[in-house]
């Protein structure tokens, strides 16, 4: 047994959420209105009514209230606008009460009853006296909400060193855990300028190939390793997953030589040669001349 669903997501990428279709049938992009937790919404389906398992149902389903009018539309837009006015003002209310806090996004609920300013701080910000202020001014439910850094890259938008826009603000449902001990099994530089997106955070992409590398790395080598050879024993120096070859500093002639994985067996309970790390920086300094 499941239960029918359709998927609503809101303000561009980010998560789907699970809505009651009913008997109605709905298309990916199509723009409905909703009752969520936050107020009235409107939202684009992400994808058409699907069966979905009764345990993946965390929550009651809410009912897709209609499907979105042109007067809908022009309503969401109208709050758009006013939008940019109430971060402003936030924005100089802030500056009033000189509270440590950068401001990112300002979001009207559909019907228009609540406001949700969006921020970031690197400390909890006492923001009680300004919450009292803004609701003198608008007259309506104030929210401020703390968020990260990874948020708020989401919510700006951008584009990465890849030369694309952000993929948190384009298609990433969720973040994903990205340490740095992918960093260093992909052989990226560890450098956090390399490493490191928009946000400051880890990029997001370290985790595309993540599984990929784990796999390969099965039959490749880490650097360290101590291998045989067609031509000897020695150590490895330097480890390509993709190309799945490894070069060796060999025991008897300190010479560096390339081999395919296939072609060398590591040895159980054999060691790194004495100055491996030597080794490797003589030989990238070799390769740099």
């Amino acid at each position: 047994m499941g239960t029918r669903v359709v998927g609503i997501r809101f303000r561009g990428a980010g998560k789907s959420y699970y809505f009651d279709p009913g008997t109605e049938d709905y298309k990916k992009g199509e723009k409905v209105i909703v009752e969520t937790a936050r107020g009235m919404e409107m939202g684009d389906v992400s994808f058409a009514p699907t069966i979905v398992s009764d345990e993946a149902l965390k929550d009651t389903l809410k009912p897709i209230l209609r499907k979105a009018t042109e007067e809908d539309i022009r309503v969401a837009e109208e709050n758009a606008s006013k939008e940019k006015e109430a971060l402003q003002i936030c924005k100089e209310k802030v500056e009033e009460h000189q509270l440590d806090m950068n401001l990112v996004d300002a979001q009207f609920t559909f019907d228009g009853k609540k406001i949700t300013f969006y921020f970031t701080s690197d400390d909890r910000v006492d923001f009680r006296e300004l919450v009292k202020d803004l609701a003198a001014i608008f007259h309506i439910r104030i929210e401020l909400r703390q968020i990260g850094v990874r948020d708020e890259s989401r919510m700006m938008g951008g584009i990465g060193v890849c030369g694309q826009p952000f993929c948190c603000s384009r298609f990433l449902p969720d973040f994903q855990s990205v340490t740095i001990k992918m960093a260093k099994e992909q052989g990226k530089s560890l450098s956090p300028t390399k490493i490191s997106g928009a946000c400051g955070r880890l990029m997001c992409c370290l985790k595309y190939e993540q599984d990929l590398y784990e796999e390969l790395s099965k039959f490749t080598p880490g650097v360290g390793s101590y291998v045989s050879t067609p031509d000897g024993r020695g150590t490895v120096i330097e480890s390509n997953i993709l190309l799945s070859n490894v070069k060796v500093k060999m025991d008897e002639t300190e010479a560096v030589k390339t081999f395919q994985s296939d072609d060398v067996t590591k040895i159980a309970g054999g060691r790194a040669r004495k100055g491996i790390y030597e080794a490797q920086k003589a030989h990238s300094q070799e390769e740099t001349e």
